[in-house]
């Protein structure tokens, strides 16, 4: 498996100072700028559009991570693509046809990714799997920053490992939500890859970034 990325979440920053914010990740030893994209919608919340990842884009040259939880969300792939994502990760229940997003996703440069909901099992992946750059397990649902690790998705983050091996493809499989000292090591021994923290990294300000990061990514 590959080494320990981290990926923090900016949902959990200082909106009123987000690209210090950025910047302060970044320089203590962030892997990915995870960013989270709500709709009010698809989602009980809104965050930002591209303006705010277009504002953000110049503050870091690490990959930026774009979790879109929108609906309709074919629509937007072409802003956040202009606007500097790197990895845009679409949620299955959000567009009709799963596969042609995936593929617009890699039209337009960019890595694509499948989320899985709490509620939404492996089998969705069957006939993805292949195409994709990354899988994301929510191990909350998806909504809110701060919520609590559900148990079960452990066991699918297993299965997904499972399956990912057997393509022998180089597919990053993430977690989010609840990610903390004592979840982070349960998430890697399952089969992790890439950990999202908003709560776990943020907690303690600027001075304390590049401990929380470092103890997440060691779990």
């Amino acid at each position: 498996m590959s080494a320990i990325r981290i990926a923090p979440s900016i949902l959990s920053a200082d909106f009123a100072r987000l690209g210090e914010e950025v910047r302060a990740i970044d320089e203590a030893g962030a892997d990915w700028i995870h960013v989270d994209v709500m709709d009010g919608h698809f989602v009980p919340n809104i965050t930002i559009g591209p303006m705010v990842v277009k504002a953000l884009r110049p503050h870091s040259a690490k990959p930026f991570d774009v979790h879109l939880m929108i609906s309709p969300v074919d629509s937007y792939l072409e802003a956040f693509a202009e606007a500097g994502a790197d990895i845009l990760t679409v949620h299955p229940e959000a567009g009709p046809h799963t596969h042609r997003t995936v593929q617009r996703i890699k039209q337009l440069g960019k890595q694509a990714g499948v989320v899985l909901n709490p509620g939404t099992p492996a089998k969705m992946l069957d006939y993805l799997i292949e195409d994709v750059d990354l899988v994301l397990v929510m191990s909350v649902n998806p909504g809110f920053g701060g919520q609590s690790f559900i148990e079960s998705q452990l066991r699918k983050i297993e299965a997904i490992r499972k399956m990912i091996d057997k393509t022998g493809k180089d597919i990053r499989l993430q977690v989010d939500g609840g990610i903390d000292l004592i979840t982070a090591p349960r998430a890697i021994a399952a089969g992790a890859d890439v950990l999202v923290a908003g709560t776990a990294t943020f907690k303690g300000g600027p001075s304390a970034y590049a401990d929380n990061i470092r103890r997440l990514r060691e779990g």
